[in-house]
């Protein structure tokens, strides 16, 4: 559009020509994109339905089949029993047929009158699907089902199981050989021991100690007969406070495998304790040194580096006595000195 000016030059009107856009579109532009954006999320409802409708049509065909299947054996069954009803009602039974008849017949009463007895003595059609599969298991193994029972009592005297009078409590053996849970020389614990403690063993301590009735945990430290690299032991002055966790138990410094040994229960049973599933459980860390090879025999001289040696075990039991409490200046009685 020109419009005239006071001088008389002619000027060009601009105003309205951005009307209508939108980021830069025309309302053309833009309604163009919106359907286009539509367009491809009706595509995408549609590929979903069509999948949909897909695995519908599957799960169809093949309950389709298997009512096909059943059909044609109920009809075979059907076949079979208008036969068998046929040679009854005519007596065109032969021997043979008798035989069978009288023997499914029997067999029918009996498994009856078996059903019978173990519904009355409380079972549940759900329990003798469990046994069928605990006999399929045992079968595995060429154990008879009749002879169950005084396996597993066997399997359980000899593994620690249960919970009877004379069970003993199984021991959780934790060997460096193939975790490498300490640093070499030393009772640092590394990163994947403090884990596995805090985790699996944990649980595992906590399940034994109320299985068998303990309170108390024996965390012992064993290593090998590799001398240790240290002239002189601070275990004397920081034991205790590392003990408590006043010390880091880095500030522990054994001179012998016997400190050592114990520096490391220390190091397992810290963490232990301040884990909540065992706050009433008492925590006691031991040392046999380089004394007790795997296996719980003694070492007869074996020098050098045995990594299966250098190892933790965890042991439960119960306080056997009551525990008396000794304070300094106490006078102890004659038969105890």
């Amino acid at each position: 559009m020109v419009t005239g000016t006071p001088d008389g030059a002619p000027r060009l009107e601009h105003k309205g020509y951005n009307r209508g856009l939108i980021l830069g579109l025309t309302m053309a532009e833009s309604m163009l994109l919106l359907v286009f954006c539509l367009l491809l999320v009706a595509a995408a409802m549609i590929s979903a339905e069509r999948n949909r409708r897909y695995e519908v049509e599957r799960k169809l065909e093949k309950a389709e089949q298997q009512v096909t299947s059943l059909e044609k054996r109920r009809a075979e069954q059907t076949a079979e029993i208008v036969l068998l009803q046929s040679k009854v009602v005519s007596g065109d039974l032969s021997a043979a047929d008798k035989a069978v008849v009288g023997k499914q017949w029997r067999e029918l009463v009996l498994a009856k009158e078996t059903l019978d007895s173990i519904v009355d003595e409380g079972a549940t059609p759900a329990d003798l699907q469990s046994l069928s599969k605990v006999a399929a298991v045992l079968k595995e193994h060429n154990i008879a089902l009749a002879a169950a029972p005084d396996e597993v009592n066997k399997l359980l005297a000899g593994n620690g199981g249960g919970n009877g009078a004379h069970d003993w409590p199984p021991i959780i053996n934790l060997d460096d050989a193939k975790k490498n849970y300490f640093q070499s020389g030393s009772a640092e614990l590394t990163g994947t021991f403090a884990q596995l403690l805090t985790t699996t063993i944990t649980d595992e301590i906590a399940s034994n100690l109320s299985l068998y009735g303990a309170n108390i945990v024996e965390v012992i430290g064993h290593t090998d007969e590799q001398p240790v690299a240290r002239e002189k032991s601070n275990l004397d002055d920081t034991i205790i406070n590392a003990m408590d966790g006043k010390l880091p138990v880095s500030s522990l410094q054994p001179a012998d495998n016997a400190g050592l040994g114990l520096a490391r229960a220390i190091a397992v049973a810290n963490v232990l304790k301040a884990s909540p599933k065992l706050k009433d459980a008492t925590i006691l860390p031991m040392s046999a040194a380089q004394l007790i090879l795997p296996g719980d025999t003694v070492t007869s001289g074996q020098r050098g580096a045995v990594e299966s040696r250098r190892r933790i075990e965890i042991r439960v039991r119960g306080r056997t006595a009551p525990v008396a409490v000794i304070n300094a200046g106490t006078t102890l009685p004659a038969d105890v000195h």
